[in-house]
């Protein structure tokens, strides 16, 4: 090994673990135990002090001899220093003093007990050390708020006005009713009843005498102080410098150099070529009505719907049982480490998209999980949950993420992290994979599978119309409405998601349209030469990819 590789290797190692010392709560979800008694800091003196890292990390890496490293080790180099660059350019923009939104936050907490093992003692008196712990996180994130309301960087009041309800599921008049009591209601086989007694009684007295009165006193800022400071109108045009920061969200979440105003074009494109495609599945059904109109049936019968959530749940673990055994057919690869379906927690499901996936733990103590929303089970259709499976568990998030956790000859960061526009455009491009796994068997589902295609069409449309082009909320939730059969709550959550989180949304497509250009190419170059499995085995092999790097490795394997 030389001089450079041996530097090189050193600074990721060092700095996979000064990431998980700065994240401890990451680090706990991966199932690194070694700061389990932590939540991160998040002061504005730490904040500042992670950026000043950053920089000198990047010094550091500037006196490497990139030349001297093997072709994997600069492919390694160059994404570790994109990765800390835009680290860098992001803290301009000061995002970070939104340390939360409706979906998650400092009121959202205690959701990481559900992500932990508890399995001895020392793991139970950790989880009461950030008890302990946890009005200082309260307060520093209070403190993080204080300095937006100055600067100006805030969240619509629309979406914020959610947040006060889920801080009410946090006091509570009986300790044990506390989500964050979870852990002491039911212990390892390991832990004595004599330490079983303590540890229960420690928990009750630190949430009622120390975490309850802290979400008081949050509480009443965020209603008194922070909700009224917040606009009125939508968009992080608004922002301080918030045209220049949308245009950065474009380029980190695409990983492209596109537009806002290019992606809006291709929105609007490909909502006119879906819906061309939709009418012919209504067509096939010989319903005699408009789109809308078909939309609105759906949305309205009840044969497409469960009566209750437990019906629901049952439904998609069977869903995910039908779609398992048929991956071989596509796949030459596929991950060991398994995932389960589980409901969303009752105290976010109200606010929370239809479902989302969970990484296992790094050191395989944990499955994957996709979680489902079974709040209002009416408002779930049946014909979208084969489609949504497939994004999210299998051969979508789960295969995607979990095999990239395998690769161990990659280096931790790659491993574990990853780029939006190639995560979630794979998990897009495989709710295609469903067509030729034979498992979009009725013109319902294939409309399902379209009515996904098309939202996240749409969201090209609605995320740079509310933050580059001025719409507003209305404006947004007619559109999806017009061009989408989902349900006005859905619909409504979705895009109160966009708002909080300027340009996550524009990956998806653009990452799918990605992935399926490489396809065709791939199957009109090599012509009957052209595998499926072995495309799909290329693509994943090296982990999320930006997508220009991903396009170049298949051009290249393509050649070969």
């Amino acid at each position: 090994m030389n001089e450079a590789t041996t530097a090189f290797h050193e600074l990721l190692a060092e700095e996979w673990d000064y990431q998980l010392e700065q994240y401890p709560t990451w680090a706990s979800r991966l199932g690194d135990r070694r700061w389990n008694e932590r939540w991160g800091d998040e002061s504005l003196d730490a904040i500042d002090k992670r950026n000043r890292h950053y920089v000198e990390v990047l010094t550091q890496l500037g006196s490497i001899k990139r030349e001297n490293l093997s072709p994997a080790d600069r492919l390694n180099c160059d994404l570790f220093q994109k990765d800390y660059e835009n680290e860098v350019q992001e803290h301009r923009y000061r995002w970070h003093l939104i340390p939360l939104n409706q979906l998650g936050g400092v009121q959202t907490a205690n959701e990481l007990a559900d992500a932990l093992r508890f399995e001895t003692l020392t793991d139970y008196d950790d989880w009461l050390a950030r008890l302990r712990a946890l009005p200082e996180y309260i307060e520093q994130t209070t403190a993080l708020m204080r300095a937006a309301i100055d600067q100006k960087i805030l969240l619509p009041q629309i979406v914020l006005q959610r947040i006060p309800s889920q801080i009410d599921h946090q006091i509570v008049d009986d300790p044990k009713a506390s989500p964050f009591y979870k852990p002491f209601s039911r212990f390892a086989s390991s832990v004595a009843a004599a330490d079983r007694s303590r540890l229960a009684a420690a928990a009750e007295q630190i949430i009622a005498a120390d975490v309850v009165p802290a979400f008081r006193r949050f509480k009443k800022f965020f209603v008194e102080e922070y909700l009224p400071a917040s606009p009125d109108q939508v968009g992080i045009w608004q922002l301080p410098d918030g045209e220049e920061m949308y245009r950065f969200a474009v380029r980190l979440h695409t990983t492209t150099n596109m537009t806002p105003k290019e992606i809006h074009e291709i929105g609007l494109q490909e909502v006119r070529r879906i819906r061309g495609e939709m009418q012919s599945v209504v067509d096939t059904l010989e319903y005699k009505g408009s789109l809308e109109e078909f939309g609105a049936y759906l949305r309205s019968d009840p044969q497409f719907y469960y009566q209750t959530s437990e019906e629901l749940l049952l439904a998609y673990r069977a869903l995910t049982r039908r779609i398992d055994p048929l991956l071989v057919k596509i796949f030459h690869t596929l991950p060991r480490i398994p995932y389960g379906v589980e409901p969303i927690p009752e105290n976010v499901a109200p606010d929370s998209t239809t479902a989302y996936y969970r990484s296992p733990a790094a050191d395989g103590s944990r499955a994957g999980t996709y979680f489902v929303n079974l709040y209002r089970p009416e408002t779930r259709p049946k014909y979208e949950m084969m489609v949504l499976s497939l994004h999210e568990a299998v051969p979508g998030h789960h295969l995607q993420i979990a095999l990239a956790m395998e690769k161990e000859e990659l280096p931790n960061f790659r491993r574990h992290g990853g780029y939006t526009a190639f995560i979630e455009g794979w998990g897009l491009y495989a709710e295609s994979l469903g067509e030729e796994m034979g498992l979009y068997d009725d013109p319902y589902s294939k409309f399902g599978r379209l009515t996904y295609q098309m939202w996240r069409a749409a969201r090209l449309v609605v995320d740079t119309g509310l933050h580059y082009m001025r719409w507003d909320r209305k404006k947004a939730i007619d559109f999806l409405q017009q061009n989408t059969a989902r349900q006005e709550l859905d619909v409504v959550n979705e895009v109160d998601r966009y708002i909080a989180m300027p340009g996550q949304a524009l990956a998806y497509k653009i990452g799918e349209l990605k992935i399926s250009a490489i396809r065709a190419k791939a199957e009109k170059t090599l012509g009957s030469g052209f595998d499926i499995r072995g495309f799909h085995d290329e693509v994943l092999r090296d982990g999320a990819l930006p997508l220009d790097l991903l396009e170049a490795k298949m051009d290249a394997w393509m050649a070969k």
